[in-house]
């Protein structure tokens, strides 16, 4: 994160002002104690980890990391379990859920980590450095929930390129991760939670609904609800720039813009990219990454009451350094 750094001075700053607390749910994880170092020789985010206290604070010498003044929960020894247990089974009362079989549940770190939020104790969770995806999603989508208003979770890629005159290239694409074909109505939520994850990252959103046709130039059932979900979507929100249908072109350069839709405030300047599915936007962020030479920080999940954040099981100490910072901004 380091070169990037500028990127993230408004987050730190904002949790400089408003301390969160974070919980891990893999508290013996070497990378997560190397992050949770950092944080807390930082001094703007709290550390909550899960596990045995012994074996966090054995495995934290083993490897060489002062983690004096995190948070050490063990779901073994948590004296709040009873109050947690009642409230898992009123969550899960649709599963006629009993209070042994949700003990049984949260004995897990995922789990349990995902309670310690819902009940106040932290205030956003990152998981799934050992954990798979579905294994971290699943308890938020139970537990926590969509917003008010919301009727799905999807996700964002924050990319970031530093430019060679110091001036950085922040972008915003959704949805990379987690909806495969979504529908016009979903792509609403879609674009506005990325927009507004965008502004925490200081980008003053200008949304595109990318296609294969700008404005008709193309036909299909995907330009028809690439155009219906713009339309939407400036219903919605009214003060927000959304321009739709766009090819990536008319979308980026003012060039082509001008030739193609002269009249739009957002086409040729756009910063938020709305895909149509997520073939196009997993093989578009990655494009960026790669030929681009932008760094991406995903994906970030939105649509839930909480932040809760997903790791890849290969990631680094710096990713997880970077997502916690992540994620803890984005908690009220």
């Amino acid at each position: 994160m380091s070169k990037n750094m500028q990127g993230f001075r408004m987050m730190i700053n904002k949790l400089k002002q408003d301390p969160k607390k974070i919980v891990f749910t893999e508290g013996t994880d070497e990378r997560i104690l190397e992050a949770a170092s950092r944080l807390l020789a930082s001094n703007f985010l709290t550390p909550i980890l899960v596990g045995n206290p012994e074996e966090v604070q054995e495995a934290a010498e083993e490897y060489g990391y002062n983690i004096r003044g995190a948070v050490i929960v063990d779901p073994d020894h948590f004296d709040r379990m009873d109050e947690m247990v009642e409230m898992f089974c009123e969550l899960r009362k649709g599963k006629n859920m009993q209070p042994d079989e949700a003990r049984k549940i949260l004995s897990q770190g995922n789990y349990f980590g995902t309670m310690l939020v819902k009940m106040g104790v932290a205030d956003a969770l990152l998981g799934g450095a050992t954990y798979s995806t579905a294994d971290t999603v699943r308890p938020a989508l139970q537990l926590i929930k969509t917003k008010p208003g919301n009727k799905i979770v999807s996700s964002c890629f924050i990319m970031v390129r530093p430019a060679a005159t110091g001036e950085r290239v922040v972008l915003a694409m959704g949805d990379c991760a987690i909806n495969i074909k979504p529908t016009a109505e979903e792509l609403v939520e879609i674009a506005t939670e990325t927009a507004e994850c965008g502004k925490i990252f200081g980008i003053d959103p200008k949304v595109a609904f990318l296609s294969y046709s700008t404005f008709g130039s193309g036909k299909g059932e995907d330009v028809d609800k690439m155009r219906e979900a713009a339309k939407m979507t400036k219903a919605k929100n009214p003060d927000l720039p959304v321009e739709g249908e766009l090819q990536f072109d008319a979308a980026v350069s003012p060039r082509v813009a001008r030739t193609k839709c002269p009249n739009s405030e957002v086409a040729g300047h756009a910063n938020v990219f709305i895909f149509p599915d997520i073939n196009a936007g997993n093989i578009g962020y990655k494009i960026a990454q790669r030929f681009g030479n932008f760094e991406a920080y995903g994906p970030i999940l939105l649509g839930l009451n909480a932040p809760i954040n997903d790791l890849s099981r290969g990631c680094n100490a710096e990713e997880v350094y970077s997502m916690a910072i992540i994620t803890a901004a984005l908690a009220d």
